[in-house]
């Protein structure tokens, strides 16, 4: 039976367990470049003891960022950046990832820690900002909220050139050392809002039927996988569901990741829409509230699978992946307050070798310490916290 800690292979790429460090997006790129930042957080991360590292989502076009702030790789020169940091990845002991992304309607944003723009907005700047542009959109039709400034309905010639530029970046990507690569479709950003009826009312081939409104993703899963290697894995982060009565259905994505598989897809993983503010009830704060839906897509795609949502009590993220529910378990939050988590993890889990997860040089002496045992920076283990129930 699987465990946190044991390996996980797909395709030819093996990662040393099953604590995958989540995109946050950390709004400290100039241009779309990433820098000794990036290098040090992300190996940070590693050296911790994840066994997969992303970096944010990373933009395939200018306009495909939050910000002017965050990071790309629409160009060449950007390259250079991002293989450092995969090359401290994996000198740390984990597999580098990266999230291709383009965050359509949800775009032209102040970075959130700096405050509120000159309406008083927290998020949003308008076209004319010099820090802002017009967003694009499946449709005429914008956020709403703080992203309510007009958007540009995409051209089925503007989509190829998108398409285009998923396949470009990727090609980046393989040269800058990355070896899994995943395609941001949720959260709101410019694939989720062509699946989502909320956000799509287009007539064409790319609007009306489930099909039609994943005929986006499909494309540029297919731009991608013409130029990814097929020994690295090719997942994506699907927003299964709105929370909406008028959005995206778990039975239409379910429908949907099963045509991604046939065009390659190698592993699922699972998130909200986020195309609205106005959900129903949201679940945002309950423990692994996505591994009920997560544990259906895998029995009835028959694909692997993973989610992340609040998985960051080492026991509810163990029991998830003991009980089949998901394959890996992506931590965001956990992983920016804890870089060490893993390590944490395994010495609450009892783990037989918790420093066997950090760097040779490291695991020496803390393995070998003299003195009081929780005198190392590392609390003692806690007392077991309820299992969290997962289905199978």
């Amino acid at each position: 039976m699987a465990d946190l800690f044991s390996p996980y292979a797909l395709k030819g790429v093996t990662l040393r367990n099953r604590i995958v460090m989540s995109p946050m997006t950390m709004y400290n790129s100039v241009d779309g470049r990433m820098d000794d930042y990036h290098t040090m957080y992300l190996g940070a991360r590693a050296a911790g003891g994840f066994g997969l590292v992303f970096p944010e989502q990373v933009a395939i076009t200018p306009d495909g960022r939050t910000t002017t702030s965050c990071a790309g790789l629409w160009s060449d020169e950007q390259v250079e950046g991002h293989a450092r940091v995969t090359a401290m990845i994996r000198r740390m002991g984990a597999v580098p990832g990266i999230q291709l992304g383009h965050t359509g309607r949800k775009g032209s944003e102040l970075p959130p820690h700096k405050g509120v723009n000159e309406q008083g907005s927290w998020k949003a700047l308008p076209p004319d900002h010099p820090d802002g542009w017009t967003c694009v959109a499946p449709d005429a039709i914008p956020y709403g909220g703080d992203h309510s400034y007009p958007v540009h309905p995409l051209t089925v010639a503007e989509i190829a050139d998108l398409h285009r530029s998923y396949a470009d970046a990727a090609r980046r990507a393989l040269d800058a050392g990355y070896q899994w690569l995943e395609m941001h479709f949720a959260h709101g950003y410019l694939a989720a809002s062509f699946f989502s009826p909320l956000a799509n009312q287009r007539t064409d081939e790319y609007g009306g039927s489930v099909r039609n409104r994943a005929r986006f993703l499909l494309e540029a899963l297919d731009a991608v996988r013409e130029v990814w290697p097929e020994e690295y894995p090719l997942t994506m982060r699907l927003g299964v569901d709105d929370l909406h009565p008028d959005g995206i259905r778990l039975e239409d994505s379910i429908e949907a990741i099963g045509w991604m598989k046939e065009h390659g897809l190698d592993l699922a993983d699972v998130s909200i829409g986020f195309n609205t503010d106005d959900m129903v009830e949201p679940p945002l704060g309950d423990r692994g509230f996505m591994l009920e839906r997560a544990a259906r897509i895998k029995r009835e795609v028959d694909i692997p699978v993973a989610t992340s949502w609040n998985l960051g009590v080492p026991q509810n993220a163990a029991a998830a992946i003991a009980s089949g529910a998901i394959d890996l378990a992506f931590l965001g939050r956990p992983a920016l307050s804890n870089p060490h988590w893993p390590v944490w993890a395994a010495r609450e889990l009892g783990h037989e070798d918790p420093f066997g997860l950090v760097p040779a040089d490291w695991a020496w002496w803390l393995r070998n310490f003299r003195g009081h045992d929780a005198s190392i920076g590392l609390p003692a283990p806690s007392a077991p916290a309820p299992d969290l129930r997962v289905a199978g």
